[in-house]
């Protein structure tokens, strides 16, 4: 490059000492007595320093400002980036936040949705099970009736055939007794049977203690008198067992 600028600076050196030469040829015989500038070496160095030092100062000033710029914009460009970098993270979290919610109600949701599934569920067969308990109720009645009817029937006079008396008492036993059976067999079909709790312990959920006695041969809270039969529909307690219960001595 020093090369190049030494050999601009003699070419622009030559010219104008060409062209000297020739305004004085086109000059008058006084003008063509004046002297002519001849630069010496030393002068041709000055002029070199001082095209050297004015053609590099504005080089290096747009560099350095065009540099300048791009470090502007590039931080300007990164401060953007690290704008919108920010911008998403929150964003992210924001979404994030709203999915945690939505994932919460829908998990609610689906366990409300389930537990009402196994509540109809329930409600749907405790009304299938107990749909006829009021009916049955109304039968408890006439198999109590029934039993009450056999038993006074003494027990003698039931295998006494011989006397014609007893052998139509038999008879209307034995009917009466199969009536029983048969009616306790269809209950027992439908879910209604019968709880007789004789020589069981008292349970207060199944029985009701209408009284108590003393009895020293037999365990205390035992069940020895049954006043009236209990029946459960579906294993659900349709009326208690009423029972006479051994005293605590």
């Amino acid at each position: 490059m020093l090369q190049r600028i030494l050999g601009t600076t003699f070419r622009q050196t030559g010219r104008r000492i060409s062209a000297t030469a020739h305004r004085r040829a086109t000059l008058s015989p006084i003008m063509r007595r004046s002297p002519v500038f001849t630069p010496s070496p030393a002068t041709a160095v000055s002029n070199f320093s001082y095209l050297r030092s004015y053609s590099t100062k504005p080089e290096s000033e747009p560099a350095k400002s065009s540099t300048i710029e791009a470090e502007e914009a590039a931080e300007a460009e990164l401060s953007e980036v690290e704008k919108k970098i920010q911008e998403l993270e929150a964003s992210l979290v924001s979404k994030e936040k709203d999915i945690a919610e939505l994932k919460d109600k829908y998990l609610r949701q689906v366990a409300e949705f389930r537990n009402l599934q196994e509540t109809t569920k329930r409600e749907i067969q405790n009304s299938k099970d107990y749909a006829i308990q009021k009916f049955a109720r109304d039968l408890l009645d006439s198999v109590d009736n029934l039993e009450r009817a056999l038993a006074t029937v003494p027990q003698d006079r039931t295998k006494d055939e011989e006397n014609d008396t007893d052998r139509e008492l038999i008879s209307l036993y034995d009917g009466v007794r199969m009536t029983q059976q048969v009616l306790e067999h269809t209950l027992k079909r439908h879910g209604l049977e019968k709880i007789d709790p004789l020589g069981e312990k008292f349970d207060p959920h199944r029985h009701e203690a209408t009284f108590e006695v003393e009895q020293p041969d037999k365990e205390p809270g035992t069940v020895f008198f049954v006043q009236q039969t209990g029946f459960t529909l579906n294993n659900r307690v349709l009326r208690a067992a009423k029972v006479g219960v051994v005293k605590q001595v």
